[in-house]
């Protein structure tokens, strides 16, 4: 028998803001046809000014916890992907830990910027897969808003806030590409790369910073990776192209959507697509997609999916689960 990380909930929550491309056109040189054109873009929600990344990441994390018939009592660890914590200290999953009320495990947070849920959902299934948690609380959110440079028309329509969550459980499987949960991880970083996607300020800085990207550069260097990272993880499960039901992308942009499920050989019916209405909400987008993906009806039972992601580092990889 084979210790296998099932999902075994899933959920998410967007604030109620919702902001059309058309809000843009007030204040920068853009239209809604431009950004949509572009990016795929058609609205995305902004969080409220009284409310914080973990705010979004405790509702997401009721959600799923709901969804997965538990509550904060059952679960030994969170692993929250954000790039928007709160504070500098501590992390936004003790704040999250403590507002579910959980008093036994513990929490951390996973910075891979727009690769983070994956990089989370890897470390969330090591830590299963080594016996060290029985249950894990993966959570993906983010605040994008509030490092925008709002007048920087290439980037500040691109992004949103949200968040997304799943619970991993540790279930027995038969070593096989058959089983239930993640079959397969794959992470990649390239450090040299810190220039194409970055915010130019934190702490050690002294300064907040906003949001900067060569996005020529970066969407030159996704869809290579990014098939090259889905396909890497699907040979390590022992599995094929052929055999997924469900490519569940980051949701930065509808071309490199599109340019990344052309490579893999598979049709765009195939592909969750959420990024018409978030944008790209960074760590939120895979979750979110997942819990979008399941509430439309298109992700159901023993689906075979292949999640991947790439961003600021930069950082990319991709997991292999089935549902």
């Amino acid at each position: 028998m084979a210790g296998r990380s099932v999902v075994v909930g899933v959920g998410h929550y967007l604030p109620q803001r919702v902001v059309p491309n058309s809000e843009f056109e007030n204040t920068l040189d853009t239209t809604d046809e431009w950004i949509k054109t572009r990016s795929g873009i058609e609205r995305r929600h902004f969080a409220a000014e009284d409310e914080t990344t973990s705010d979004l990441a405790t509702k997401a994390a009721e959600a799923a916890l709901a969804d997965a018939g538990l509550t904060a009592d059952d679960i030994d660890a969170i692993v929250l992907a954000t790039s928007t914590a709160d504070l500098t200290f501590p992390s936004a999953a003790t704040m999250v830990q403590a507002r579910l009320g959980m008093t036994q495990g513990f929490a951390f947070d996973v910075q891979a910027v727009c690769a983070g849920f994956v990089f989370a959902l890897s470390n969330a299934n090591a830590l299963i897969v080594s016996g060290q948690a029985k249950r894990v609380l993966v959570i993906g959110a983010e605040t994008f808003s509030r490092i925008m440079d709002w007048t920087d028309r290439s980037t500040c329509v691109l992004f949103g806030d949200g968040a997304g969550a799943v619970v991993l459980e540790a279930q027995d499987g038969n070593g096989t590409a058959e089983d239930r949960g993640i079959l397969a991880t794959d992470l990649n970083s390239d450090g040299r790369y810190k220039d194409l996607l970055y915010v130019d300020g934190g702490v050690s800085t002294q300064s907040t910073g906003h949001l900067r990207m060569q996005g020529n550069q970066v969407f030159r260097h996704a869809v290579e990776k990014l098939t090259k990272t889905a396909e890497t993880a699907l040979d390590r499960a022992g599995l094929s192209n052929s055999d997924v039901d469900w490519i569940v992308p980051h949701q930065a942009n509808i071309r490199i959507i599109q340019g990344t499920a052309k490579k893999m050989g598979l049709p765009m019916e195939n592909v969750v697509v959420t990024v018409q209405d978030h944008g790209n909400t960074s760590a939120a987008s895979i979750p979110l997609a997942l819990s979008v993906g399941k509430e439309r009806g298109q992700i159901k039972p023993g689906d075979l999916i292949v999640t991947e992601a790439i961003g600021g580092g930069l950082a990319w990889g991709a997991v292999v689960l089935r549902w």
